[in-house]
């Protein structure tokens, strides 16, 4: 059942909070304290062509969760500590996006017509899933609103209202969404190009239900283009063979090829490149633990010997 704590949660969750400052009381998980929470989505604008979101590392469980499974399962489906691995970029003129809720509650790197209708106690009055990628999330129960752990878990025993998932859309979903549209639009006003790199993390073994490729043992690290269709190729070989350079294991395009956040603001013809990154949290965490390892600080020196690439890269001249 879902911790007496969470009762403490503030109760008016709504969309770009400074990080560390908040008026109402919310509870962390990471950091086991009540702490401020005004908005859902922290974005923080930068001067370079390079935006950064982290849709997948938020901590901060809103008090209509009300999930029925183990929390400590639950929080296997963050990108735990995502956003510090890239905390230096903000000084470095990046713009950044970052989702402070789980994504269990609501997955920003969904469409909205990726809606699992099972979850609800009436019709969805909305678009549903029709091509194969979509439906294979919601199969997998990993919808725009989760119905499963990665370990195939109920997550809820209940069903869900539409006004709640109404909701979770209008707070999270919209002002995620239009965060980074918004670093996208401006890197590229700014630039005549934009380099978006959509941040994440993957287990260092693939869960039952985390993806079409259960127990796959991941690389060190993913970069995804969607078959060259967000990024060009050129870009997306930089990054692979900056990495490859430095003794990482990577693999492109598979088996994360990038979802809906890439999809959205990757247009390699007008110059807006959109790449995910998968990083393998073995290389920086204790997967059961969630705390951080000795390699988390050599992990950051070399994303930030990635990012001061990227900074430098003009991809209309690759």
């Amino acid at each position: 059942m879902q911790d007496a704590g969470l009762a403490r949660l503030c109760r008016a969750c709504v969309p770009v909070v400074p990080r560390g400052g908040c008026r109402a009381g919310c509870v962390c998980p990471v950091r086991g304290t009540i702490v401020g929470m005004t908005e859902l989505v922290r974005h923080v604008p930068g001067v370079s062509a390079l935006v950064l979101d982290s849709p997948h590392s938020g901590t901060v469980y809103p008090p209509d969760f009300s999930y029925a499974c183990d929390l400590q399962l639950l929080r296997r489906a963050e990108d735990t500590h995502v956003e510090k691995l890239y905390d230096f970029a903000l000084e470095r003129g990046a713009h950044w996006v970052e989702a402070l809720f789980p994504r269990s509650y609501l997955d920003v790197n969904r469409d909205l017509a990726e809606m699992d209708s099972s979850l609800f106690d009436e019709p969805w009055p909305g678009p549903l899933p029709t091509g194969s990628a979509q439906l294979a999330k919601v199969r997998l129960g990993k919808g725009l609103i989760w119905r499963l752990t990665d370990e195939g878990l109920p997550i809820y025993e209940r069903k869900l209202s539409i006004a709640q998932a109404m909701r979770r859309i209008d707070q999270c979903w919209r002002p995620y969404q239009a965060g980074v549209a918004a670093a996208v639009n401006a890197a590229h006003a700014r630039h005549g190009y934009s380099i978006h790199i959509n941040c994440h993390s993957m287990p260092a073994i693939a869960g039952s239900h985390a993806t079409e490729f259960p127990g796959m043992v991941h690389a060190d690290f993913v970069v995804g283009n969607r078959d060259h269709s967000t990024s060009s190729p050129a870009l997306a070989e930089l990054l692979c063979e900056h990495l490859r350079a430095l003794g990482y294991s990577v693999w492109l395009n598979h088996p994360y090829k990038g979802v809906e956040l890439v999809r959205r603001h990757g247009d390699p013809s007008v110059h807006r490149h959109s790449l995910q990154l998968e990083i393998n949290r073995k290389l920086y965490m204790d997967e059961e633990t969630l705390a951080l390892n000795a390699g988390f600080e050599p992990l950051k020196r070399t994303l930030s010997s990635l990012i001061d690439s990227l900074l430098v890269t003009d991809p209309r001249r690759l």
